[in-house]
C-alpha cells in the first residue's frame, strides 16, 4: 500500500471509483428510506394494536430472512448476472414499498398484512445482500476493500441516524403513507445506479443445482482458514456481545426509571449515540488497519468493544451511557467490518458470494439466539450481569484461541494467491485499466455499499 493511502484519506479512496461511488451514494439514499419505513411500520403497528408482541413480530419478520435465505443469495451471486439480479431485486423492493403506501392510503394496512409485506421485503434484502457484498472487490482495488467495507458501514449508520429523524418529521406533518412512498422512491436511486454500473461477468458455473452450489460454496469457504476464522469469530461476537443492541430499550428503562415517554427518549438517544459512533469508527478503520494491520485491528476491536460494553453496563446516568455506547459504536464496527473484509479477501473469487452469505447466516441466526439468552439472564440476574458476562466471555474465548491456536488468529491476515489475483492484488495503478474493466483511479489518491448489522 502506498504511503499516501495510509492517512485519513484512505477511508474515502474507494469513492474515486465510479462504480463504487454510484452504488454507495444510491445505497445511502435507499437506506435512509428503509429506516424511515422501519420507524413508520413499527409506529403504525403499535398504534393499531397497542401490543408489543406485534411490534416484535414485525422486527422478526424483517430480520429473520437474513439467516434463512442468505445462502440462496450467495449462490445466486456466484452463478448469475449480478447486475440484472440487482435490477430486478430493486424493482421488487420498490413495488413492495409502494404496496405499503397504497395499503396505508386505502386504510387496509392491517398488522397482519403489513407484517407479510415486511417479511417479503426482508426476503428480498436477504437475497440481494450477498450479491451486493460480493461486488466490492470487483469495484475497487484489493488495498481498498477494507475502506470500501468501512464506507458501507458508515453509510448504513448514517441512514439509521438520518432516517428515523426524517420519519418523525414526515409522519408528524404528513402521514404513514408519505413515509412509505418516500421509501419506494428511494429504491429507484439504487435501480438507476445499478443500471449505470459496469461489472465483470461471473465465470460460467458447472450447471449444478442451487442446493449443491450452496454446499460446495460452504465447503470452499470452510476449508479456507481466513474465512473459517472470520465466520467463527463473528458467530462468537454475535452471541456474546451483539445482543446489547436488542437490549438497549431495557437499559433505557433502567435509566429512565420505567417511565414510558422517558424510556422512549432515552432509547432514541442511545441508538443515535451508537449510530454516530459507528460512523466515526467506520471512517477511522481504514487508516488504523493500514498502520497496524487487519488482524491487530480486529483483535483490538474485540477487546475494546468488550471493555466499552462493561462501561456501558455500569453507567449510572443517561449522559454516561450515551458516551459509553458511542464508544461501543466506534469499536463494534471494527469487528463487523474487519471480519467481513477478511471473508471478502480470503474467499476464492468463484465462491465469494456463497462465502459472504455464510457470514450473514452466522450473524443472522446466532444474534437472535444470543439476544434471547442474555434477555433471560437479565431477567433472572440483572442486565448488567448479562452484558458484562458476555463481554468478558468473548475476551476469554478469543484470548484462549490466540494462545492455544495462533494459526487461527493469524489467518485473519492471510489471503490465498488465487483470491488475490482474482480481486486485483496489485490494486489500482496509475492510469490504465482496473482489473474489473473500470477506469483505474489515478494515484496519488485524494478523497473521495454495504454493511448490515443486526437490529
Amino acid at each position: 500500500m502506498s504511503g499516501s493511502r495510509k492517512g485519513f484519506s484512505a477511508s474515502f479512496h474507494p469513492l474515486r471509483t465510479r462504480g463504487f461511488a454510484l452504488l454507495w451514494g444510491s445505497s445511502l439514499v435507499s437506506n435512509i428510506g428503509t429506516w424511515m419505513q422501519t420507524v413508520a411500520v413499527g409506529t403504525l403497528v403499535t398504534q393499531r394494536t397497542g401490543q408489543a408482541r406485534w411490534t416484535a413480530l414485525v422486527a422478526v419478520a424483517a430480520f429473520l430472512p437474513l439467516g434463512l435465505l442468505a445462502p440462496v443469495g450467495g449462490a445466486v451471486a456466484d452463478r448469475t448476472d449480478r447486475r440484472r439480479w440487482l435490477l430486478r431485486g430493486s424493482l421488487a423492493e420498490t413495488a413492495l414499498a409502494a404496496g405499503l403506501a397504497v395499503l396505508s392510503a386505502t386504510g387496509r394496512a392491517s398488522p397482519g398484512v403489513v407484517t407479510l409485506v415486511v417479511f417479503a421485503g426482508g426476503c428480498m434484502a436477504a437475497l440481494l445482500l450477498p450479491v451486493q457484498q460480493s461486488l466490492v472487490p470487483d469495484l475497487v482495488g484489493r488495498d481498498d476493500v477494507l475502506a470500501a467495507s468501512s464506507l458501507g458501514m458508515a453509510q448504513y449508520n448514517l441512514g439509521r441516524v438520518v432516517g428515523p429523524a426524517l420519519a418523525a418529521i414526515v409522519i408528524a406533518v404528513g402521514s404513514f403513507t408519505l413515509a412509505f412512498a418516500i421509501n419506494a422512491a428511494s429504491f429507484l436511486a439504487v435501480t438507476v445506479a445499478v443500471y449505470l454500473l459496469r461489472v465483470p461477468p461471473r465465470p460460467a458455473h458447472a450447471g449444478e443445482g442451487i442446493w449443491r452450489s450452496i454446499k460446495q460454496g460452504a465447503q470452499a469457504a470452510w476449508t479456507e482458514p481466513g474465512c473459517r476464522s472470520a465466520i467463527v469469530l463473528i458467530a462468537l461476537a454475535a452471541f456474546l456481545v451483539s445482543p446489547f443492541i436488542a437490549l438497549i430499550p431495557a437499559k433505557a428503562a433502567v435509566l429512565a426509571h420505567g417511565g414510558d415517554k422517558a424510556t422512549a427518549a432515552v432509547t432514541g438517544a442511545l441508538t443515535t449515540a451508537q449510530g454516530v459512533g459507528a460512523v466515526a469508527g467506520a471512517l477511522l478503520l481504514a487508516p488504523f488497519a493500514a498502520r497496524f494491520g487487519r488482524r491487530r485491528v480486529v483483535l483490538i476491536a474485540i477487546a475494546g468493544t468488550s471493555g466499552a460494553l462493561c462501561l456501558y453496563a455500569v453507567a449510572p446516568s443517561v449522559p454516561a451511557a450515551v458516551a459509553a455506547l458511542g464508544l461501543v459504536g466506534i469499536l463494534y464496527v471494527g469487528i463487523l467490518t474487519g471480519l467481513s473484509t477478511v471473508v471478502l479477501l480470503a474467499a476464492p473469487a468463484e465462491s465469494r458470494g456463497r462465502a459472504t452469505s455464510l457470514f450473514f447466516v452466522a450473524l443472522g441466526t446466532i444474534y437472535p439466539l444470543g439476544a434471547l439468552v442474555q434477555g433471560v439472564v437479565a431477567d433472572r440476574a440483572s442486565l448488567q450481569a448479562a452484558t458484562i458476562g458476555g463481554a468478558l466471555l468473548l475476551v476469554a474465548v478469543v484470548g484462549t484461541l490466540a494462545v492455544t491456536r495462533p494459526a487461527f488468529v493469524a489467518a485473519l491476515d492471510a489471503a490465498p494467491a488465487a483470491a488475490a489475483i482474482a480481486s486485483g492484488a496489485s490494486g489500482p495503478r496509475s492510469g490504465g485499466t482496473h482489473p474489473t474493466g473500470l477506469p483505474a483511479p489515478v494515484e496519488p489518491p485524494f478523497m473521495p455499499f454495504a454493511g448490515k448489522e443486526p437490529e
